[in-house]
């Protein structure tokens, strides 16, 4: 028999403590704590004994695995101490509902651990293991039963999914309470909100949402207590439960990209002040080797004017040498002046003509500067750390190592990527990617889990980027009835299909909110 015909006879609504106050305005991320949502749930106890069946009350949870729900001790108490309570866990979304038992109970810091059965499969959330800060923004996500008793819900209301409410506060200061360590908070918490999380920014688990302050007239204060990752994460580990774990700062996507904004905008100003120097130096550079070429050819125009001068000189004195000859009618020694005299002229022609012109200058300057750059060029053959060209490195593995500071983590490891690339598109030789405006890209949408991804890859660049969107269930099952529209090529498909495959894959991409919840920025170099 299933929870809801159980309960079909139960028509009284669950008395709610009512707690009124509030809220400060939210500076979490609202996309990140709904994604977060997903795997937050009710948590009901009902008893079904010889007068009938009776709820005895309910609480939240929140998944650290698929079947494995963390909630309150107090919770869940009366099904530890009768078995004839049976517990009920209820998702935010869909429509199924899940029997669970406990499997560890820990009243001593008020944590208790339940298992689900029929196969249930429920997102898990990721816990922060960082520390946490005085002012920190946070959210509580539950099942106040206020907003419960407020919209009139009867018990078969309380067994039907129901969208999370969620509440915005900050860390109030560094004060837990003395059973155990806790976070102080103001993110409002009705009864009914116990066991369930509490959120960063990011949607990260901080804590567990537990009780609240009490005022001399007995009425809730807006102060409230959720027991810290000290305990949370102990526990687990004593139940053999490995939730996933995230220590990264908090950092929005905007946050990101005006930091690659300002980061190209720095990029800009480097590469002018490069171009400049550059140029600044190539000018004195010129301007140095101008001046050596001047007195370079200067010398060698007064050097061929005078050893012109020295061969006319010596002319003269051949011809005088000759004229001498002809007076004495000596005949053979006349032609042997009259011979040097027509070479020594000659010569003299020659040194004259063959001086170098003042605009041989500007050459020799610009020969001058094209030899120094010729020595100063590296050699054409790679070295082993030498990075090669983007084109070479195509068809080369790499691996892609994560930048932290462009990076925004909140569900995924931290791990190095390899990744062999092809010119065609296709990444580890099995996986094609798509060509369209935005570069190669490619969309996956799995059955298995409901999260979008989509990775880019820019050849040139060398850089590997991976947004994640944590969608809810009825976006996902639109997503997937999209891709199998979809026809994906074969691995080292023409440009023309890569094209048809990237189009197509547009369709998908309009579906999904303006930013990720997760966006991983991997810088690849060449594998060694």
């Amino acid at each position: 028999m299933s929870l809801r015909t159980l309960l079909r006879p139960l028509l009284a609504i669950l008395p709610m403590l009512a707690l009124f106050g509030f809220a400060p305005a939210a500076l979490a991320d609202p996309a990140d704590v709904a994604a977060a949502s997903r795997g937050v749930v009710r948590v009901v106890l009902v008893r079904n004994g010889w007068t009938g069946v009776s709820m005895l009350g309910h609480g939240s949870g929140f998944a650290v695995a698929p079947d494995m729900i963390v909630t309150n001790a107090h919770v869940v108490e009366a099904a530890q101490k009768d078995g004839a309570v049976v517990i009920g866990v209820i998702p935010s979304q869909g429509r199924d509902s899940f029997p669970a038992h406990i499997v560890a109970f820990s009243p001593g810091n008020d944590l208790a651990l339940l298992q689900l059965g029929n196969h249930a499969a429920l997102p898990p959330l990721t816990l922060f293991g960082g520390p946490t800060q005085d002012g920190m923004q946070v959210a509580a996500v539950g099942y106040p039963g206020n907003v419960d008793a407020a919209q009139g819900l009867n018990a078969g209301d309380m067994v039907t999914p129901q969208d999370t409410v969620k509440t915005y506060g900050q860390i109030s200061a560094g004060r837990p309470a003395r059973e155990f360590d806790t976070i102080l908070h103001t993110a409002q918490l009705g009864a009914g909100n116990s066991g369930g999380p509490l959120l960063d920014s990011c949607g990260r688990v901080l804590g567990v949402n537990s009780f609240g302050t009490v005022s001399d007239n007995g009425t809730d204060s807006s102060f409230f207590f959720a027991i810290s990752m000290r305990e949370l994460q102990p526990f687990l580990k004593t139940a053999k439960v490995m939730p996933h774990l995230a220590s990264l700062p908090c950092t929005s996507i905007a946050d990101l990209d005006r930091a690659d904004t300002q980061r190209a905008a720095d990029e800009k100003v480097k590469a002018a002040a490069d171009i400049l120097a550059r140029t600044t130096a190539r000018d004195r550079a010129f301007d140095k080797a101008r001046h050596d070429a001047e007195i370079d050819v200067l010398a060698e125009r007064d050097n061929g004017l005078a050893i012109a001068a020295l061969l006319m000189v010596a002319a003269i004195g051949a011809g005088t040498f000759a004229f001498i000859q002809r007076q004495r009618g000596n005949v053979p020694l006349l032609r042997v002046g009259v011979g040097l005299v027509v070479v020594l002229v000659v010569a003299a022609a020659f040194a004259w003509v063959l001086r170098p012109p003042l605009g041989a200058i500007d050459e020799r300057a610009k020969d001058r500067i094209a030899e120094a750059d010729a020595s100063s060029a590296p050699s054409a053959e790679p070295g082993p750390d030498s990075s090669a060209s983007p084109a070479a490195a195509a068809a080369s593995k790499l691996i892609c190592v994560l930048d932290p500071a462009r990076s925004r983590v909140t569900v995924s490891d931290i791990t190095d990527v390899p990744l062999q690339w092809d010119a065609g598109g296709c990444a580890n030789g099995r996986t094609q990617y798509g060509l369209s405006d935005d570069g190669w890209s490619r969309v996956a949408v799995p059955n298995g889990e409901d999260t979008i991804t989509v990775t880019h890859f820019d050849p040139a660049t060398h850089a590997l980027t991976v947004d994640r969107f944590l969608m809810g269930i009825d976006d996902m099952t639109r997503a997937r009835g999209e891709r199998a529209k979809v026809a994906i090529p074969p691995c080292g498909a023409s440009d023309t299909l890569a094209r048809q495959f990237g189009a197509a894959q547009g369709a998908i991409k309009a579906m999904l909110p303006a930013e990720p919840n997760e966006r991983m920025r991997y810088a690849c170099q060449l594998a060694r």
